[in-house]
């Protein structure tokens, strides 16, 4: 394929100087052997925030995450900050076990500082909902995690917060990016060096006393005040060799679980995540040497969170002494229904209790949040939109904020983080389930108790991959075809609605509390009750389909998803393959 003159000037430009010598010939290798593939991939598009900031794979070129990107990125970050107050501004910063992630948090930590903002930085490894906390507890004005999620080892990406602890929204994300995109050269990165910045004390790095005070804030929602040892419940973790060594075997110790058994292969941080295919607790594949452990070890709840712990799944015991993994949709059902029973219990529900989910995230949970008489607000995906609802409720004083959670494994209790927290959600889903035991149940029998109360809901997310430039232009292509279809049925359901969040106004509740912001999401209603939405994921090369029903039955509800699956996902599919 033939490059653009565009591609050509930004990849020669690479081989030159400030770019180290290892980042030059590696250009210029590219270059002389005519790998113009190549060239356009790294050189064509700059990498954009999305629903969780930058993200890209490794490489180096202004399409990858490297050092270059991190430091225009961050530059940029430091311009914004600089020119929105004359207060003496100040940032954290926190790092995943990825490669790469201590030297672009160093990095962003020298740019930050060499712009007259005082970052504090960890000095190893943290979750992330402890960095959103830190932003918090240092009263800073930004905050960055340099983390990929759950994506594969060749990813690394950059998230960026604001002074209320939560992702980056409108406008700051956008007035960033047009700062990022001011920085035309390396050249104009003001970079010194990091231990000089350390000796003036512009660096700060972060110890274990961060730890403490955080801890102190994800204890302080336990609901559960017997003793765990007596419940005899046997809890399996793994942090899928990420962050979640660092907190969680400390918290679910001091709230009394003595028979935790670890996964001693994943407790030890790797980049190359080599137990694993993926480490993505929504995986199966990445939950099964955790579940050998648990048939060895008879325990009764497998946990595992992602490499920056904001996200949790779980494998849960059923009465058949079989292993089932739940859903994230029922995961957050249980965690919901346990949280505000508890609170009913002792009296603590405040009449203005507020629950946040998003869009594609399972009805069930507006119900279980309405029999508790509890406001329900849906938002984007991305948890950021639940964080923008907490700072919301807390500069109006309407509501107050109990839970929310996203079916991507995401939950948050409490308002000390701004993002999700899977350290909360891991003590929490423990407590639930040595609180059962402790009455001869399970959790899968008390989900069947909140199907049986609220009836019986199930979704299944199906993604099609659509990698490389080839594949942003396929997936722009997917959305314009089902833009321009009407569907009359799905599955044999009539569609009754067919919602378009970017060019209809969408409110976030039943009595218009607010306007979602555009975002390219169709949605189809039907008249039995179940959604179809589609949308392209923010973090990931692939088009992303949830489908949610209720019916009456497991068998039903499972036969009605299969049915409108097979209706949709097929052609979709084949559309892709003849374009890639």
């Amino acid at each position: 394929m033939a490059i653009s003159d565009l591609v050509k000037q930004r990849a020669y430009e690479w081989t030159k100087t400030p770019y180290d010598e290892e980042c030059r010939n590696e250009i210029k290798k590219l270059i002389d052997s005519g790998n113009d593939k190549e060239l356009a991939e790294r050189f064509a598009v700059e990498l954009e925030f999305g629903t969780g900031g930058l993200r890209g794979l490794i490489r180096n070129g202004t399409n990858g995450m490297n050092k270059y990107v991190v430091a225009r990125a961050t530059q940029g970050l430091a311009n914004y900050v600089n020119r929105i107050g004359t207060q003496q501004h100040s940032a954290a910063i926190a790092y995943d076990s990825r490669f790469f992630s201590k030297e672009f948090a160093m990095e962003s930590a020298a740019v930050l500082a060499s712009n007259g903002i005082k970052t504090y930085i960890f000095s190893e490894m943290r979750p992330t909902p402890e960095l959103s906390f830190a932003v918090r507890e240092f009263k800073c004005t930004t905050g960055i995690v340099i983390t990929a999620s759950h994506n594969p080892k060749e990813y690394n990406g950059y998230k960026v917060y604001w002074n209320d602890g939560g992702q980056i929204v409108s406008p700051h994300d956008k007035d960033i990016i047009n700062e990022v995109r001011k920085v035309e050269r390396l050249e104009d990165v003001k970079r010194g060096d990091f231990e000089s910045l350390v000796k003036t004390g512009m660096i700060v790095w972060i110890g274990k006393e961060v730890d403490e005070k955080f801890m102190k804030e994800v204890l302080s929602l336990s609901k559960f005040s017997k003793d765990m040892e007596k419940s005899g419940v046997k809890i399996v973790y793994t942090p899928l060799h990420g962050t979640g060594a660092t907190i969680i075997p400390e918290v679910l110790s001091r709230v009394g679980f003595k028979n935790v058994i670890y996964v001693d292969e994943q407790m030890k941080p790797d980049p190359s995540f080599s137990t694993v295919r993926k480490p993505n607790p929504e995986e199966r594949d990445a939950l099964d040497l955790a579940i050998k452990y648990a048939q060895k070890h008879n325990g009764d709840i497998v946990i595992a969170t992602d490499p920056d712990a904001d996200r949790m799944g779980i494998v849960v015991k059923n009465s058949n002494n079989e292993f089932e993994i739940l859903s994230g949709n029922h995961t957050g059902a249980i965690l919901e229904y346990y949280l505000l029973s508890k609170m009913k219990e002792n009296n603590s529900l405040p009449f203005n209790g507020a629950i946040v989910k998003t869009i594609v995230t399972t009805d069930l949970q507006d119900k279980i949040a309405e029999s508790f008489s509890m406001k329900v607000f849906n938002v984007l995906t991305g948890f950021k939109y639940i964080g923008e609802k907490i700072k919301s409720f807390e500069d109006t004083g309407k509501y107050k904020y109990i839970f929310g959670g996203e079916e991507s494994y995401g939950y948050l209790a409490g308002t000390y983080s701004r993002d999700k927290d899977s350290v909360a959600a891991a003590l929490l889903i423990s407590e639930c389930c040595a609180y059962l035991k402790s009455q001869g149940l399970t959790i899968t029998d008390y989900l069947d108790s909140i199907f049986k109360r609220y009836g019986f809901y199930n979704d299944k997310n199906v993604s099609i991959d659509a990698e490389g430039l080839e594949g942003l232009a396929v997936i722009k292509d997917v959305m314009k075809k089902l833009r321009d279809k009407s569907y009359e049925k799905i599955g044999g359901v009539d569609v009754v609605k067919a919602v378009d969040y970017m060019n209809d106004t969408i409110f976030d509740s039943d009595d218009c509390d607010g306007v979602l912001p555009k975002s390219d999401v169709l949605q189809y209603k039907l008249s039995d009750g179940s959604i179809v939405t589609v949308r392209p994921s923010g973090t990931e090369p692939k088009i992303k389909f949830y489908f949610s029903t209720k019916s009456n039955s497991r068998k039903e509800t499972n036969f009605k998803l299969d049915r409108m699956i097979d209706d949709i996902i097929p052609g979709i599919k084949l559309f892709v393959e003849k374009r890639m």
